[in-house]
């Protein structure tokens, strides 16, 4: 009977901590981030092109984007702790400016990585790099990179780095109040599992409301 026992509180235990849990593979975000469209759950990567972490979840990342439901929206918001990474998030609002984030995002992050033809600090050389990449204009990707529209989005970002209570990249939010990781979730892969489950909470609380 003891041995009976054992055993049915060893398979509750185990199913019990089967599922997340709570301020271990993810937490609540320090703040409420608003989302754009209440009938979605939105899911937000934080990252940063000089993140060598970023660079080797993107393949695995967006395999997984390309299988979300539909009523899941998937977006990127440079994360901002510091100045000096405010360069590489100008970059990414200029690629999205001039239309070439799906052309050059992963050439860009391979630049860095891989070739290390760029620095992702260096206002100049990211410049040079986008417009010989995208076939545009030298002016026209300056005139992108600082223009009050990029400004405007980078503090945005800042704002949204620090309300997350993210500590680095990269950091998924989901719907704006849940937040997980890599390091939370123990590994990549993990994180996108956690993500899975973060999203299905999500979707019950909305269709609870």
């Amino acid at each position: 009977m003891k041995l009976l026992l054992a055993a049915l509180f060893a398979l509750i235990s185990f199913t019990a901590s089967a599922d997340p849990q709570p301020g271990v593979e993810y937490n609540l975000t320090q703040q409420i981030i608003p989302t754009d469209n209440p009938a979605k759950v939105e899911v937000v990567e934080l990252f940063w092109y000089g993140c060598p972490h970023c660079h080797d979840l993107e393949p695995i990342l967006n395999t997984w984007v390309s299988k979300l439901p539909k009523d899941v929206v998937f977006k990127r918001i440079p994360g901002i702790p510091r100045p000096d990474w405010v360069p590489a998030a100008k970059a990414w609002y200029a690629l999205e400016a001039l239309g070439l984030t799906e052309k050059l995002h992963g050439a860009f992050f391979d630049a860095i990585h891989k070739q290390k033809s760029v620095k992702p600090n260096d206002d100049a050389g990211i410049i040079d790099w986008i417009a010989k990449q995208g076939g545009v204009d030298h002016k026209k990707v300056e005139e992108a990179y600082n223009s009050f529209s990029s400004n405007t989005k980078i503090m945005r970002a800042s704002q949204i780095f620090r309300a997350s209570g993210a500590t680095g990249v990269p950091t998924l939010l989901i719907e704006g109040k849940y937040i997980t990781g890599p390091t939370m979730a123990g590994g990549g892969l993990e994180s996108l599992k956690v993500a899975d489950y973060l999203i299905e909470k999500a979707r019950k609380e909305k269709a609870a409301k």
